[in-house]
C-alpha cells in the first residue's frame, strides 16, 4: 500500500467531510451568534452541501499539486451517472399525479386494516413502499415515502423521538426494501451482472429476509408509537383524496417507468426529464411546484460523495479483502455507515475468488448499514431533503438518526445471519 500524495489527501478530507456531517448544527448556532456571516455559515449547516464543498476543496488540491489537466483528468473519470438519475427520480417521482395515485393505493388497502386508518398509512409508508423499490428503484422509494410521511403524519404534532424512530425505520427499510430484485438497490446493481445474480436469486437468497424484517420494523415502530400518530393526525391524513382525472397519473407513471428502465442511460433519462418538465408546464392545474430544489441538494451531495469517493480504494479495498466472510458482514455493515454502500461492494465485487458465502456477506452487510447516515446509501440524502424541515431546527441531527436506526439495524442483521 503505497498511497500517494493526493489520496492521502482525499482521505483525510474525506474523514473531514464526515465529521462535518456530524457537526452541521454548530454552523447553525454560529449563523445565529455571527449574523454578518449568516449566510455563509447556514451554507456549511446544510447537510446537502457538505460533501459538494470538500469535493471542491479536493480538485483544487489536485489542480495545486499536480496541475488543471490532472484535476479535470480525474472528474472526467467520475460517474456521475447516480446523482443525475437520483435527481430525475426525485422530480418526477415527487409530482402530485404520482403522489396522488400511490396514496390512493395505500388509502385503498388502509380501509381494509383493522387499524385507525393513520395508523394505517404509517404502517404502509414504512414497509409497503420501501418494498416497492424494489420495482421503482430505491430513490423513488424513498421520494415517496418520505413526501407521505411529510404531508400525512410529520405535519401532526408529533414528539421529536416518534419522527426520529420513524427516519430510523425509514433509511433501513428502504436500503433493505430494494433487494428483491437485481436493479433497484445501488449496491446490488454494482455486483448483480458480473457475479450473476438475477432478480429469482436476489428473492430467494436476500428478498424474502429483507421483506420479513422491512414488515417487522414497520410493524414495531407501529406499535410503539400509534398512539401518537392516531392522536396528533393532521387533516391531510384523513382528508379523501381525489380519484380523478387518470390522465396525468398515467402520463407520469409512464414518465417514471422509462426513467427506471434507462437508468444507466443518462442522455435517456435526462431527456425524458425535460420531457417531463415540458409536459409539467403545459398542464399546470395538475402539478405542484416540483422538488427540483430538494433534488439538486441531494444529487450536489452524491456528486461531492462520488468526487471524494473516488479516491478511497486504495485504503478500503484490501481492508474489505483481508476480512473473512464472517467479518466482512459485520465490517461492510460498519464501514457502510461512514462510505457510500454501492461503492463498498463495488470496491469489493473489483477482487477475484471470492466465495459465495464472501460475496454475501459484503452485499447483505452493505445493505443492513444503509440505514446508519445520511452517507451510507444513496437514496438517504433525498428522505433527509425532504424530511429535516419537520424536525427541531429545521434539520436531521446525524448522531439522533445513527440512534434510531440502530434497532431496525439489528432486526436487518437477525434477517440476514440467523434465517
Amino acid at each position: 500500500m503505497n498511497p500517494t500524495t493526493v489520496q492521502i489527501a482525499a482521505a483525510a478530507l474525506f474523514a473531514l467531510a464526515l465529521l462535518h456531517t456530524f457537526s452541521t448544527s454548530i454552523f447553525v448556532r454560529l449563523a445565529r451568534r455571527y449574523p454578518r456571516h449568516e449566510g455563509s455559515f447556514h451554507l456549511l449547516g446544510e447537510v446537502e452541501v457538505v460533501f459538494g464543498f470538500w469535493a471542491l476543496v479536493l480538485v483544487l488540491f489536485i489542480f495545486a499539486a499536480e496541475g488543471s489537466q490532472k484535476a479535470t483528468a480525474y472528474l472526467d473519470g467520475c460517474n456521475f451517472t447516480e446523482p443525475l438519475f437520483v435527481f430525475a427520480i426525485m422530480v418526477v417521482a415527487g409530482s402530485r399525479p404520482i403522489l396522488r395515485l400511490v396514496g390512493l393505493c395505500v388509502d385503498v388497502i388502509a380501509t381494509v386494516m383493522p387499524i385507525p386508518r393513520a395508523l394505517a398509512v404509517y404502517f404502509l409508508a414504512l414497509s409497503l413502499i420501501p418494498l416497492l423499490g424494489s420495482f421503482v428503484t430505491e430513490p423513488a422509494a424513498m421520494t415517496l415515502a418520505a413526501l407521505m410521511l411529510r404531508d400525512r403524519v410529520f405535519s401532526g404534532a408529533l414528539p421529536q423521538r416518534v419522527k426520529y424512530a420513524s427516519l430510523g425505520v425509514l433509511f433501513v427499510n428502504v436500503s433493505i426494501g430494494g433487494t428483491l430484485t437485481s436493479f433497484a438497490a445501488p449496491p446490488v446493481l454494482m455486483v448483480a451482472s458480473k457475479w450473476g445474480w438475477d432478480s429469482a436469486f436476489m428473492l430467494s437468497t436476500f428478498g424474502w429476509k429483507a421483506a420479513l424484517a422491512v414488515l417487522v420494523n414497520a410493524a414495531g415502530v407501529s406499535l410503539l408509537f400509534g398512539r401518537h400518530v392516531v392522536r396528533n393526525q393532521p387533516a391531510a391524513a384523513v382528508a379523501p383524496l381525489e380519484v380523478r382525472p387518470i390522465a396525468p397519473m398515467l402520463m407520469c407513471v409512464l414518465f417514471l417507468v422509462g426513467i427506471v428502465m434507462f437508468a444507466h442511460h443518462p442522455p435517456v433519462f435526462l431527456g425524458l426529464l425535460l420531457f417531463f418538465l415540458g409536459y409539467s408546464a403545459a398542464y399546470p392545474r395538475h402539478h405542484d411546484a416540483l422538488i427540483l430544489r430538494e433534488a439538486l441538494l441531494v444529487a450536489f451531495f452524491l456528486a461531492g460523495l462520488v468526487v471524494l469517493g473516488g479516491l478511497q480504494q486504495w485504503w478500503l479495498q484490501p481492508l474489505l479483502v483481508s476480512m473473512s466472510p464472517k467479518a466482512v458482514y459485520y465490517g461492510a455493515t460498519a464501514l457502510t455507515a461512514v462510505t457510500d454502500n454501492a461503492a463498498l461492494t463495488y470496491l469489493g465485487s473489483m477482487a477475484e475468488g471470492l466465495t459465495d458465502e464472501f460475496r454475501y456477506s459484503l452485499v447483505a452487510g452493505a445493505v443492513t448499514g444503509g440505514g446508519l447516515t445520511v452517507i451510507a446509501n444513496a437514496p438517504n440524502p433525498a428522505g433527509f431533503s425532504i424530511l429535516r424541515h419537520a424536525c427541531d431546527g429545521g434539520t436531521i441531527d446525524a448522531r439522533w438518526l445513527f440512534i434510531a436506526a440502530l434497532a431496525p439495524t439489528l432486526v436487518a442483521i437477525a434477517a440476514f445471519r440467523l434465517l
